[in-house]
């Protein structure tokens, strides 16, 4: 009984899937983690320029 118990392979292609899904979905959070970084930093970028010339331009007037 034990031998058949080790000879049974019916639920490892599950966990081979789950392993895989895992693993695509570790790679997915980590790619929009560093993506959503570098976005906000371009966006706050550009913040910074509009407010300097903004305030340039106010205090010309």
């Amino acid at each position: 009984m034990f031998a058949r118990f080790l000879k049974d392979e019916s639920g490892a292609t599950a966990i081979e899937y789950g392993l895989i899904a895992a693993l695509i979905a570790v790679a997915i959070i980590g790619g929009a983690t560093a993506l959503g970084t570098s976005v906000n930093d371009k966006f706050t970028n550009v913040s910074g320029s509009i407010d300097g010339a903004g305030a340039a331009d106010d205090s010309g007037s």
